[in-house]
């Protein structure tokens, strides 16, 4: 199979399959003793992000439950640059950087959206795993089709 319907359908919504980006206001219950945003909200922002993007581009939920697997992060890599606050809104982007046989990686940024100023960035490892037995298996080849560059035609 093609990546072709995943295309068409992301082009319909609107949906880079490869970045995506949302703006949220910071809440007071993210914020820690100092009344920064606590490092942990920094990875749920990471992972809020790739769950609302997948959605989007229509490879979200359903689309795992149809293929009996779905992603779990494996690893995270994080670097803290500056503080968020309450009340700031932040521009929270990933970008699909590699995808293939039973991991992909996503870079996440996090941006005061004021000012642009670069918050967080994250790099995530995620998993596909089988929904039976969460046991690592290949990604959907119609999503691995999705990410891989086409040849170019002479």
């Amino acid at each position: 199979m093609t990546g072709e319907p995943f295309e068409d359908q992301a082009r319909a919504l609107s949906v880079d399959p490869r970045q995506y980006s949302e703006v949220w206001r910071v809440r007071q219950y993210e914020l820690d003793s100092q009344g920064h945003v606590n490092n942990a909200v920094y990875l749920n922002y990471a992972e809020q992000v790739a769950i609302d993007h997948a959605e989007a581009a229509g490879f979200g939920r359903e689309f795992n439950r149809q293929h009996g697997g779905g992603w779990v992060v494996h690893r995270h890599q994080i670097t803290y640059h500056r503080p968020a606050s309450y009340g700031d809104e932040v521009r929270v982007t990933t970008r699909v950087e590699s995808l293939g046989g039973v991991r992909a990686t996503r870079r996440t940024t996090i941006e005061r959206a004021a000012d642009d100023l670069l918050l967080a960035e994250a790099l995530t490892e995620w998993t596909w795993v089988r929904l039976s037995d969460g046991r690592p298996t290949r990604i959907p080849a119609e999503l691995v089709a999705l990410y891989t560059p086409a040849e170019p035609t002479i």
